[in-house]
Protein backbone atom coordinates (compact mmCIF):
# COMPACT_ATOMS: atom_id res chain seq x y z
CA UNK A 1 0.00 0.00 0.00
CA UNK A 2 1.48 3.34 -0.95
CA UNK A 3 1.34 6.25 1.75
CA UNK A 4 -0.45 8.75 1.58
CA UNK A 5 1.36 12.43 -0.27
CA UNK A 6 2.63 14.68 2.19
CA UNK A 7 0.29 17.64 2.82
CA UNK A 8 1.51 20.81 3.30
CA UNK A 9 1.18 22.88 6.36
CA UNK A 10 -2.15 24.45 6.78
CA UNK A 11 -3.43 27.22 5.58
CA UNK A 12 -2.82 26.49 2.13
CA UNK A 13 -4.31 27.24 -1.32
CA UNK A 14 -4.60 25.37 -4.56
CA UNK A 15 -2.83 26.20 -7.50
CA UNK A 16 -2.08 24.55 -10.61
CA UNK A 17 -1.51 25.31 -14.43
CA UNK A 18 -4.16 26.23 -17.15
CA UNK A 19 -3.94 23.52 -19.68
CA UNK A 20 -4.97 26.01 -22.44
CA UNK A 21 -2.86 28.81 -21.78
CA UNK A 22 -0.03 27.84 -19.00
CA UNK A 23 -1.52 30.90 -16.98
CA UNK A 24 -1.14 30.26 -13.14
CA UNK A 25 -4.70 29.45 -11.42
CA UNK A 26 -6.09 29.25 -8.37
CA UNK A 27 -8.65 27.54 -6.52
CA UNK A 28 -11.19 30.15 -5.31
CA UNK A 29 -14.77 30.33 -4.24
CA UNK A 30 -18.09 31.46 -6.28
CA UNK A 31 -20.97 30.93 -4.82
CA UNK A 32 -20.14 27.76 -2.87
CA UNK A 33 -18.52 26.41 -5.46
CA UNK A 34 -14.92 26.17 -6.46
CA UNK A 35 -13.79 27.57 -9.37
CA UNK A 36 -10.24 28.59 -11.60
CA UNK A 37 -9.40 32.17 -10.70
CA UNK A 38 -6.54 33.97 -11.93
CA UNK A 39 -6.47 36.14 -9.05
CA UNK A 40 -4.19 34.85 -6.17
CA UNK A 41 -6.34 37.18 -3.28
CA UNK A 42 -9.25 35.71 -4.99
CA UNK A 43 -7.63 31.86 -3.54
CA UNK A 44 -9.85 29.86 -1.31
CA UNK A 45 -7.93 29.10 1.90
CA UNK A 46 -8.10 25.52 3.22
CA UNK A 47 -7.71 26.48 7.03
CA UNK A 48 -8.32 23.01 8.47
CA UNK A 49 -7.71 19.07 6.90
CA UNK A 50 -11.10 19.16 5.82
CA UNK A 51 -10.93 22.15 3.39
CA UNK A 52 -7.71 20.70 2.23
CA UNK A 53 -9.21 17.48 1.44
CA UNK A 54 -11.76 19.37 -0.62
CA UNK A 55 -9.33 20.94 -2.24
CA UNK A 56 -7.03 17.82 -3.13
CA UNK A 57 -10.45 16.57 -4.71
CA UNK A 58 -10.96 19.43 -6.55
CA UNK A 59 -7.81 19.07 -7.97
CA UNK A 60 -8.21 15.60 -8.41
CA UNK A 61 -11.15 16.20 -10.55
CA UNK A 62 -9.83 19.04 -12.54
CA UNK A 63 -6.44 17.00 -13.36
CA UNK A 64 -8.72 13.86 -14.93
CA UNK A 65 -10.82 16.32 -16.39
CA UNK A 66 -7.92 17.90 -18.48
CA UNK A 67 -8.38 21.59 -17.74
CA UNK A 68 -5.34 22.25 -15.60
CA UNK A 69 -1.75 20.56 -15.06
CA UNK A 70 0.51 20.67 -12.02
CA UNK A 71 -2.18 21.04 -9.59
CA UNK A 72 -0.78 21.04 -5.72
CA UNK A 73 -1.10 22.57 -2.42
CA UNK A 74 0.85 25.16 -1.26
CA UNK A 75 1.40 26.41 2.60
CA UNK A 76 0.47 29.91 2.86
CA UNK A 77 0.65 32.93 5.48
CA UNK A 78 -2.55 35.29 5.03
CA UNK A 79 -0.95 38.84 5.24
CA UNK A 80 -3.95 41.59 5.47
CA UNK A 81 -6.32 39.13 4.48
CA UNK A 82 -5.06 38.08 1.99
CA UNK A 83 -2.90 34.43 0.98
CA UNK A 84 0.51 34.95 0.48
CA UNK A 85 2.82 31.85 -0.37
CA UNK A 86 5.68 31.13 2.18
CA UNK A 87 8.19 29.66 -0.52
CA UNK A 88 9.83 31.38 -2.99
CA UNK A 89 9.01 29.39 -6.81
CA UNK A 90 5.09 29.93 -5.46
CA UNK A 91 5.37 33.63 -4.63
CA UNK A 92 7.26 34.13 -7.78
CA UNK A 93 4.07 32.23 -9.53
CA UNK A 94 1.68 34.44 -8.61
CA UNK A 95 3.38 37.59 -9.56
CA UNK A 96 4.04 36.85 -13.33
CA UNK A 97 6.85 38.21 -15.61
CA UNK A 98 9.81 38.84 -13.51
CA UNK A 99 11.19 41.46 -15.76
CA UNK A 100 8.32 43.20 -16.85
CA UNK A 101 6.56 44.61 -13.75
CA UNK A 102 4.71 46.55 -16.04
CA UNK A 103 2.67 43.25 -16.74
CA UNK A 104 0.99 40.29 -15.17
CA UNK A 105 -0.03 40.05 -11.56
CA UNK A 106 2.04 42.29 -10.22
CA UNK A 107 0.98 45.50 -12.28
CA UNK A 108 -2.47 45.54 -11.01
CA UNK A 109 -4.18 42.17 -12.03
CA UNK A 110 -3.76 40.37 -8.66
CA UNK A 111 -1.40 40.89 -5.67
CA UNK A 112 -0.71 44.24 -5.13
CA UNK A 113 3.54 45.40 -6.14
CA UNK A 114 4.18 45.04 -1.90
CA UNK A 115 2.99 41.53 -1.56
Amino acid sequence: MAAAPKRPPLPAILLANDLLDGDVVFAASDGGEIVWSRDPAAARIAHDEEGAARLEAFAAAELAGNRVVDAYLVDVAIEDGRPVPRHFREKFKTLGPSNRPDLGKQAGEGLSRTA
